[in-house]
């Protein structure tokens, strides 16, 4: 029966997603926070209960940073509607989504993992703890010092997103993931075609 716990968990954050975003929407940004905060117990538990008891299944593997990377989209997605975070934000955060997509692609077919580093996980701790104080603070219409806490801490947690897809490709390049000759091809061929 445990064996099947990580992966309802993970089912779990993804039927969490519609509901927070509906108290969020329906300015109701108290219980916008209980439940965006019990998401992230839920990926808490999954991950620990599928590495303490050896349980990790690529089900798990695929679809646990789905419902991570959808969670914050979609919460930072409806800041950026309602007006609370600036638009930049959320750009950022989902031009490192695709690029990251893109490099996946690369590793398909490949017996190679690219796990997650403290730097991706810093990233995504900051943003909770932004998206939090956000909730809150508009909650309890709290302003000045907390509104300056919360856009430092965006910053900083979009630096850190900025720092974590720069390693990301670094990786993926210096451990010939990436084809380098391909990559000096498809440049010559530019070349000849600025050219002609």
């Amino acid at each position: 029966m445990l064996k099947y716990v990580p992966n309802a968990l993970t089912i779990l954050r993804f039927i969490l997603i519609p509901i927070i975003l509906i108290y969020i929407f329906t300015g109701n940004y108290l219980l916008g926070f209980v439940f965006f905060t019990l998401s992230g117990i839920t990926d808490i538990l999954d991950g620990t209960i599928a590495r303490k008891f050896n349980l990790i299944s690529n089900f798990g593997k695929l679809m646990d940073p789905l419902a991570d990377k959808l969670t914050q989209i979609s919460v930072l997605a409806s800041l950026t509607l309602k007006d609370i975070i600036p638009i930049w934000i959320l750009l950022i955060v989902v031009l490192k989504e695709l690029i990251m997509i893109i490099g996946a692609s690369f590793l398909y077919g490949k017996d190679v993992v690219v796990y997650s580093k403290w730097y991706g996980k810093l990233a995504t701790v900051l943003f909770y703890i932004a998206i939090v104080i956000s909730l809150i603070s508009k909650q309890f219409s709290l302003t000045g010092f907390w509104d300056g806490l919360d856009l430092a801490l965006y910053c900083i947690a979009v630096i850190a997103t900025i720092f974590s897809l720069v390693m990301y490709i670094k990786c993926l390049y210096q451990r010939g993931f990436i084809d380098k000759e391909d990559l000096k091809k498809e440049k010559q061929q530019v070349i000849i075609k600025k050219k002609q």
